[in-house]
């Protein structure tokens, strides 16, 4: 990933105090520090060259590989850059630098913080000016100090002082501190380094007090209470000690004194030492002659177990048995196997016979189907040609109608012509307007559509509206309140929590919610770690049950059923996990472990547990994730990893995130509130041009509503002329059904009636042949599907006794290789017996041959012993204890002399020591008074003018 580029801005116009002094644009919004008064005796230009920066160099430090080297002016220096590039980093550095604490930047909990992701040590390189007369070690340094730090991964450093030439003058902390004393840099004080946190403290505060206390703290007037209330503190807990100290020596002065009588009085005792020695080569001697009768026992016993064969001969006959078993079961296997594979096959052949049927049985179906449906036609047509052979019959009795009759049913049919002609135009209109009304409906129904649409999206925006609205209110909170923004009743419930524990009513204090127990060794990381915590962030985790229940009553007054945070319960542990065999192992990517640091162990815990950070990873770039992750073999241990944008990656799938800024873990509120106000105003802009749109939408629905009733109006009138009109044609057709037809065309109908009668027989006989036909084959084939079946069967029934033998073959064969196995295992105990027998007696006749050359150093001739070692040991015992005693009484003779002449020398120490004590804590009382007085006089003249000098 490039880095973002730093400027470093000198200013000529200003000049520099002795102090150290550096300003970042996010670290400290004000630059302007009270400068010390000089000496009348220094020159600016020496001032300014005592104590100054002149360069820095960082490498592989926070998130930077490398930054600089930074060549600093010698008057007012301002660093500018964007967030990201650096800035800080150089102010955080300057303080680690100097011998400063991990805790005073602000940026971290620990100096291994400052150690970048997957790299070992962290350098930094700082070069002080040291020229004029106040220089300090001029002839050793030189005109420039250079202060070379290195940080480590686990946390611990070391630190090289260099001359100019680079020569390595001292590694000692005390060296750099002497340094800093000198040019009264002060890495505590906010008027040398002001970060960011203090100096948010003092412009937001508007407390006189608070002021007053920075003011303190600025001058060192506080500091010089804390130590003149430490002096005061040790002053009467060194008097307290001197008391004790005095007490204690009349002790002393007692043990002195008996120690001396003892001196005094020392009695003889070597009698009993000669006895107790002759009995200890006695013992020795005894112990060895113990020792060979157990080698000569051991001995017989590995003879006679070598001689049993009991265990191989039950061995043989078992392996006899299974072998039998074992040939019998072969056989009948195999017969089995056949009978098997027949029945596969014949499986194969019932298949395809059932398919056969199944077709055969389908076209005779359909057979069956055209036969009948042809038999049924040429019944329909032999009873139309009966019936034109009464009409034919009719008409020729009726042949005497006259000329009237005739012209009347002319007329009739013109008119009913007439009248279709009308009908006809009628239903092409009523066609005409079910089109229309059909058109209008989809129509309508379109836009009844796009205004439900419209209004989903609406409302979907108004819930996007408010959330965000609802978002900007919880960001503008966190101003003051980091808290806020897992909530606005986080803190409310947090001072719950902090109430009940007091009164006792946890165990143990909860811990939460989970994101605000956490930072980030990289801020730009924060997107993708909220991605793979999502819920965890605003989690709580309790000890055990109890708790939690005690955590949900607290909740319940803060946030309805349903929508309170999660309670991850887990024993709390004071140590994390140790997941080395279970942490994904790439030592290019971080896993989601590296990049967060938590203030407890149980956060650490709680989110292995739960979320199994250790095998998560991060990829900043989505082309690598793919890589990593899906071409090939994901890294050991790795499940799942996440990008810088907070896409989710998997080996086999890809999700991408549906976040774009962090909510809990970003750095820059006033960008979020930027970008949460444009995103409030877009939504806006969005709501009123849905707004809008829907109202045009819903004037264009009652619009076409209004039309489709007018037309369905037109279309109900239409169809009750239809009616009319049907109506009197059907009354002009009954009138007209007496007409007599016309003999020769029904005679020509009958004469083709007749030829579609024959070729419908026709047909039909052909159906019943084809039918036939399809019935034999249907029963061939049955038949054929009925003898498989039963070899099927018979084969089923013959396999049954064969599986049944062969299962208690099975089990007499797995019978008897468990006993083999037992008789193998007693075996090779029977053998591993003896071996263990023949080894411990090697290891035996080793220990005799030991206790032999002790019992010849002890007593070079050997001793014929009749009495036992216990009886020996006694004596021994009985002679030491008494020995004990009379040394208690009397003390050995050296032992007596030493203790004589150490109480001496500690009674004579102590008493120059309670005498030293008591004139330095008189002179001490004396000093304290006279610098208290100076101390109450100075802090209101200094107070007085600081308060005139800061006055605008």
């Amino acid at each position: 990933m490039s880095k973002r580029k730093l400027k470093v801005i000198s200013g000529a116009t200003a000049v520099k105090s002795c102090r150290v002094t550096a300003v970042g644009m996010e670290d400290a919004p004000d630059d302007r520090k009270h400068q010390r008064p000089s000496s009348s005796s220094l020159t600016p230009s020496a001032t300014g060259d005592i104590g100054v920066i002149e360069s820095i160099t960082l490498k592989n430090f926070m998130c930077h590989h490398l930054l600089g080297p930074f060549q600093f002016g010698s008057n007012v220096n301002f660093i500018v850059g964007n967030n990201g590039s650096g800035k800080s980093a150089i102010l955080t550095a300057l303080i680690v630098g100097l011998g400063g604490k991990a805790t005073v930047t602000n940026r971290g909990a620990s100096l291994k913080d400052f150690v970048k992701t997957n790299e070992n040590a962290a350098d930094i390189t700082i070069n002080l000016k040291n020229r004029g007369p106040d220089a300090y070690k001029r002839d050793v340094y030189g005109d420039c100090i250079s202060i070379e730090h290195r940080i480590f991964s686990d946390g611990s450093r070391n630190c090289r002082l260099k001359s100019k030439s680079g020569q390595l003058i001292s590694n000692k902390k005390e060296e750099l501190t002497g340094i800093l004393d000198h040019f009264n840099i002060q890495l505590d004080n906010p008027v040398s380094i002001l970060n960011q946190e203090m100096s948010k403290q003092f412009l937001h505060s508007k407390s006189e007090s608070d002021k007053y206390k920075f003011f303190m703290k600025a001058t060192l007037l506080e500091q010089m209470r804390r130590d003149y209330v430490h002096i005061k503190l040790t002053k009467t807990v060194t008097r307290q000690q001197v008391e004790r100290q005095e007490e204690s020596l009349k002790d002393l002065k007692q043990e002195f004194l008996q120690k001396k009588e003892r001196y005094e009085k020392l009695p003889s005792f070597s009698e009993i030492k000669v006895v107790l020695e002759n009995l200890k080569k006695a013992m020795a001697w005894c112990l060895v002659k113990e020792k060979e009768q157990l080698v000569r026992q051991l001995k017989e016993d590995i003879e006679n177990e070598a001689n049993n064969y009991k265990h191989q001969e039950n061995l043989q006959l078992c392996q006899t048995k299974v072998t039998q078993v074992e040939k019998k079961l072969q056989c009948i296997k195999s017969r089995v196997t056949s009978m098997k594979k027949e029945q596969e096959s014949l499986s194969k052949d019932n298949l395809n016979l059932k398919e056969q049927v199944k077709a055969i049985s389908k076209a005779h179906k359909e057979q069956e189907l055209v036969y009948f449906r042809a038999l049924n036609k040429l019944k329909q047509s032999e009873q139309e040609q009966n019936l034109l052979e009464e009409k034919i019959k009719k008409a020729k009795t009726s042949a005497s109608l006259n000329n009237e009759e005739e012209t009347e049913y002319s007329a009739q049919q013109k008119k009913i012509s007439s009248l279709k002609e009308q009908l006809a135009e009628l239903e092409k209109k009523c066609s005409q307007l079910n089109e229309e009304i059909k058109n209008k409906h989809q129509a309508l129904y379109k836009g009844k559509e796009e205004r439900d649409k419209l209004r989903l999206e609406e409302r979907n925006i108004q819930v996007l509206y408010e959330s965000k609205l609802r978002r900007k209110n919880q960001v503008l909170a966190s101003r003051s309140n980091k808290l806020k923004r897992f909530g606005d009743h986080v803190p409310d419930l947090l001072g719950a929590i902090t109430e009940a524990y007091a009164t006792g009513r946890f165990l143990k204090r909860p811990v939460g919610p989970i994101g605000a127990c956490i930072s980030l060794k990289d801020p730009m990381l924060a997107v993708a770690v909220e991605c793979c915590l999502r819920s965890f962030m605003k989690a709580f985790c309790c000890d055990n049950y109890k708790d939690e229940v005690v955590l949900q009553e607290l909740m319940s007054q803060y946030y309805p059923r349903g929508n309170r945070p999660q309670i991850i319960v887990s024993p709390f542990s004071e140590k994390v996990y140790n997941i080395h065999g279970r942490k994904a192992h790439n030592q290019e990517y971080p896993s989601v472990l590296d990049i967060i640091t938590a203030s407890s162990p149980v956060i650490i815990n709680c989110l292995i547990d739960m979320r199994g950070i250790e095998s998560i990873l991060i990829i900043r770039e989505k082309d690598k994730a793919r890589r990593v992750m899906q071409q090939g073999r994901p890294p050991k241990n790795c499940r799942e990893a996440f990008t810088v944008e907070g896409d989710q990656v998997y080996p086999n799938r890809y999700y991408t995130s549906d976040i774009s800024m962090a909510k809990y873990l970003g750095g820059d509120l006033e960008s979020e509130i930027s970008m949460l106000e444009s995103d409030l105003e877009n939504h806006q802009a969005q709501l009123s041009r849905f707004q809008l749109h829907v109202t045009s939408v819903t004037e264009d629905i009652v619009s076409m509503e209004s039309e489709l009733n007018s037309t369905i109006m037109t279309l109900k009138k239409t169809l009750v002329s239809v009616n009319q009109v049907k109506a009197a044609i059907t009354e002009l057709e009954n009138a007209g059904e007496e007409h007599i037809d016309d003999i020769s065309s029904l005679e020509e109908v009958a004469q083709e009636n007749r030829q579609k009668i024959e070729a419908e027989k026709q047909t039909v006989h052909e159906a019943k042949t084809e039918l036939d036909n399809h019935q034999r084959t249907a029963e061939d084939i049955e038949s054929k599907y009925s003898s498989v079946r039963d070899r099927i069967d018979q084969l089923s029934e013959d396999t049954e006794p064969l599986m049944d033998e062969q299962l208690k073959l099975e089990a007499e064969c797995a019978k008897h290789k468990r006993t083999l196995k037992i008789l193998e295992n007693k075996l090779k105990a029977h053998e591993d017996n003896i071996q263990a027998m023949r080894s411990d007696i090697t290891q035996r006749e080793e220990e005799l041959q030991e206790y032999v050359a002790k019992a010849t150093e002890i007593s070079p001739e050997r001793q014929q012993v009749t009495r036992s070692p216990k009886s020996i040991d006694a004596e021994i015992t009985r002679l030491q204890k008494k020995l004990e005693v009379y040394e208690s009484n009397h003390g050995e003779h050296e032992h007596v002399v030493r203790e004589y002449a150490e109480v001496l020398t500690l009674y004579k120490e102590k008493t120059n020591q309670v005498r030293d004590l008591r004139r330095f804590i008189d002179r001490l009382d004396s000093i304290m008074s006279d610098r208290q007085s100076r101390y109450k006089t100075m802090r209101p003249s200094r107070s007085d003018a600081n308060y005139t000098s800061t006055t605008f």
